[in-house]
């Protein structure tokens, strides 16, 4: 091998040696639950039985959450918040959809412990305990919808601006004439 050759050797393995990502310092940290609803086993530790209950308490929540939501919803249509009502209807379609995928994943659930199939039923125990979570944040987030102040026009509305005096040069949208208008005089010697 000539030097050109182990020259590009070493330049291009040392570029891949820094380039490499650092080792981490230690340990992953592991990620917590949030709320004591959140606080799951695995799924391979849950007994089949103990998953159905969970799965059914779960749909039962949702279901309990769809409810409020949907309360939020015909608030904000009552006060006929635009602002309002858009938001709580995005977080309503949102559960719509998790809680119909948690009601099959509970009818799979059921067939997957039937059959005796361990990784089936722990893929679909899984889906319903997510959905549910996911369901928790999103009623709070309705919440916040309606709490949220909402930009509202009235045509008893009336503004009062007060300026301050000290304010330098006055309105800057209307500006004073020029005082002295200073003209350069021509030059001395016209350049041709």
């Amino acid at each position: 091998m000539n030097t050109l050759g182990m020259f590009a050797a070493v330049v291009v393995s040392s570029m891949a040696i820094a380039q490499a990502p650092p080792a981490p310092p230690g340990p992953a940290p592991v990620p917590r639950p949030t709320t004591a609803a959140a606080v799951l086993d695995k799924a391979s530790e849950v007994p089949d039985p103990e998953k159905l209950q969970r799965s059914n308490q779960a749909l039962g929540g949702m279901r309990e959450v769809l409810r409020q939501v949907l309360e939020k919803v015909e608030e904000a249509r009552r006060s006929k918040d635009v602002v309002k009502l858009n938001c709580a209807n995005e977080k309503l379609t949102q559960i719509k959809g998790l809680l119909r995928i948690s009601e099959q994943a509970d009818v799979s659930l059921q067939e997957s412990i039937s059959r005796q199939e361990a990784s089936s039923s722990e893929h679909e125990y899984t889906k319903v305990m997510i959905a549910q979570q996911k369901v928790g944040q999103l009623r709070a987030e309705a919440e916040e919808c309606i709490g949220q102040l909402a930009f509202r026009t009235d045509e008893n509305l009336f503004v009062e601006v007060e300026e301050p005096n000290n304010l330098p040069g006055g309105d800057p949208t209307r500006p004073l004439p020029p005082q002295d208008i200073v003209v350069r005089p021509p030059p001395a010697s016209p350049v041709r």
